[in-house]
């Protein structure tokens, strides 16, 4: 009895220690505290953790934490495994979200690129590895080289796959080009500095610099046609600098604000992977959430550089993605440099810094005059409208001029934010901002959640909003007034593009509409005199085309809401659409692109001068002229009587027949 009881307890020990065995075999291998690769508009930080020993080993409940005295901060989900010679990453989200599965798993707690401790935690409380690591830099990582030895610095992150043989105690210091970047006459020669001992190589095609890149010569590179110059500082025991960036215009007249950006051509038009490529696969790579480093520079009118940071890119847009000329989102990201862009380049606003900026192409065909939607959403100034503001620029990429680009505003939970009145640094509460696209759906939803949109707008399909309980619920909802503005607006204009509608709601708030992409405004198809009509005024039991038109028709059939409506319908018509405060934003565009255009057009060909006058003159006859139309168009529609037409509008028609009659 007492040698089976001995034999079962050695059996017991002998399994113990294999398991043990097999914890311990589990490494820390691999972390990311200072991300910047971006994905679905996340670039959260990773551990990466490896099983070196020879069978599997079950993770439920083993313990992941950055912090010594709560070392089951997160644990791993029932039914983790990790096989022999794997990997498993977990991204450290800072929120509480599911766990994840299939080796990609999503933790409840951020690491510092300061510096911290990651400690990774048997069930019973043993502490199978903790890692304490130093200050990090932006996308690179820190681990243990293949074979082992200490831990130390890669240049190039291997998240899920077998780490580089070399790493790297410290990174060598960032040079600095001594030689002002901006517009010169003739050539100029550079010069720079970089750390004592550094090998300072330079690129001039937009590339980084590697070690078999030209070695910047010591008295200075003539520089004789525009171009950006990229330069890094080497050493043998270090990873290499960061590298900086200086763009010369040499003998460049353009009046207006330019924009250079640079990087490698693989992240442009790399046919793999490139975000302006259209590449080889069934998806255009351009359609792809594809987002990279870039360098970007600001010069303004007067010369003077406002911006010179890296960030990052990605292609922008929906069926324009597919011309020639891209349109592209810049941003500004922590990994790669300043949080901000700590300028404001626009006329109408007052903000002091930017996370986000969008270089818009503009429709680049034929038919194009390449301002009709700065034009008309500047209009809506005067309304309390969420609006993009703009102003014309000319882009250089990689120090090759591509002709003229409006700067914009990007639609994002930072530009609502800032509209708002919000504080960017109160992360929580905008990454809480729901933005919706569309009618809301899930495929739509831009940021946050649908669900109490999706909620609203059945109800109000449904319920008879005449019964002031249910009216009362849609008020604390939905702000009214701006849903009548900007129904108005599109209306009056004419949008005949019904899928640019854009909603959003800051946390605990009503829910809004913000003014998106009205460039299929005032005449820009044979069928856009009747469409916004039909697409804005209809029954609530119709079927919804491209957006959600139940919460304004459900109030339309309120006489209060009726009148609400036509109320703010003539004022819209008032405050944005007499022709003097029209044409007056018409003549500085008119102005400007007429002096840009011509090399535009040159570079791109896909225009004529002709054509464009053409364009301008037809779309500001157009807006002069709808304006007066559109009240007998929205009696008819909606069956007004001719009090109501002189009761709300006989004011604004006089005004509209003083103003904006073509003058023989």
């Amino acid at each position: 009895m007492r040698r089976n009881l001995f034999f079962l307890l050695l059996v017991c020990l002998m399994l113990h220690a294999l398991s043990a065995l097999g914890e311990s075999d589990l490494k820390i291998s691999e972390i990311m505290a200072s991300n910047g690769t971006w994905k679905d508009s996340h670039a959260y930080d990773w551990v990466e953790i490896v099983n070196q020993g020879k069978s599997t080993v079950d993770l439920s409940g083993f313990g992941l934490s950055d912090a010594k005295k709560n070392p089951m901060k997160w644990q791993f989900p029932e039914g983790t495994k990790i096989k022999s010679g794997a990997y498993i990453i977990v991204y450290c989200t800072g929120e509480e979200m599911d766990p994840g599965k299939s080796g990609v798993y999503y933790a409840n707690f951020k690491l510092s690129a300061d510096g911290d401790d990651i400690l990774l935690t048997s069930p019973e409380g043993e502490t199978l590895d903790h890692v304490r690591f130093p200050a990090q830099f932006g996308n690179i990582s820190w681990g243990t080289p293949a074979g082992g030895g200490d831990m130390g610095y890669f240049e190039t992150a291997t998240p899920g796959k077998k780490n580089g043989k070399q790493v790297f105690a410290r990174r060598t210091l960032t040079p600095e080009i001594l030689t002002e970047g901006g517009f010169y006459d003739e050539t100029v020669t550079v010069f720079a500095k970089g750390p004592e001992g550094a090998e300072l190589r330079y690129t001039l095609d937009g590339d980084t610099p590697t070690t078999s890149s030209k070695r910047f010569p010591e008295d200075g590179l003539t520089i004789s046609s525009t171009s950006s110059l990229r330069l890094r500082a080497f050493e043998k025991d270090a990873v290499p600098s960061a590298t900086v960036c200086r763009s010369y215009l040499i003998g460049e007249d353009i009046p207006v604000s330019v924009v250079c950006i640079t990087t490698d051509e693989s992240y442009l038009f790399g046919k793999k992977a490139g975000a302006l490529a259209k590449g080889t696969g069934a998806v255009p790579n351009y359609d792809k959430p594809y987002e990279y480093p870039i360098h970007i520079e600001y010069f303004d009118t007067e010369g003077n550089c406002l911006i010179n940071q890296m960030g990052s890119f990605t292609a922008s847009g929906h069926s324009a993605r597919q011309n020639a000329q891209k349109s592209i989102a810049i941003y500004a990201r922590k990994a790669y440099g300043p949080e901000y862009f700590e300028f404001n380049p626009f006329p109408n606003r007052d903000y002091t810094h930017y996370k986000s900026l969008l270089l818009r192409s503009t429709n680049s065909d034929a038919y194009s005059e390449r301002m009709r939607d700065v034009v008309f959403t500047s209009m809506a100034e005067p309304l309390d409208l969420c609006y993009q503001d703009a102003l014309p620029i000319v882009l250089f990429i990689n120090g090759e001029y591509w002709g003229h680009y409006n700067l914009r505003e990007k639609i994002n939970k930072y530009m609502v934010a800032q509209w708002e009145g919000l504080n960017l640094e109160d992360e929580e509460t905008v990454d809480a901002i729901d933005i919706l696209a569309r009618t809301g759906s899930d495929d739509y939803v831009q940021n946050g959640s649908n669900k109490d949109w999706l909620e609203l707008c059945s109800f109000c399909k449904t319920e008879d909003l005449n019964i002031p309980e249910n009216l009362a619920y849609v008020e604390a909802a939905l702000d009214i007034d701006n849903l009548f503005t900007h129904a108005s607006y599109e209306i009056i204009s004419g949008n005949s593009d019904i899928t640019n509608v854009r909603m959003y709601r800051l946390p605990g708030r009503k829910w809004k509409y913000l003014l998106f992409d009205v460039e299929a405004s005032f005449g820009s198809g044979s069928d856009s005199d009747v469409t916004p009509l039909n697409n804005y005024i209809k029954p609530v039991s119709a079927k919804y085309a491209a957006f959600r038109h139940e919460p304004l028709n459900a109030l339309l059939a309120v006489p209060e809401m009726k009148a609400r409506f036509l109320t703010r319908f003539a004022e819209v018509l008032e405050a944005s659409f007499l022709w003097p405060y029209v044409e007056a934003h018409f003549e500085p565009w008119e102005a400007v692109l007429e002096e840009l255009l011509p090399r535009h057009i040159q570079r791109w060909k896909n225009m004529t001068m002709k054509n464009w006058r053409k364009n301008v003159n037809a779309t500001k006859y157009y807006a002069r002229v709808r304006p007066k139309k559109i009240v007998s168009m929205l009696a008819k529609r909606m069956k007004l009587t001719g009090e109501e037409v002189q009761q709300y509008f006989g004011s604004v028609q006089q005004k509209l027949e003083d103003l904006n009659t073509l003058k023989e």
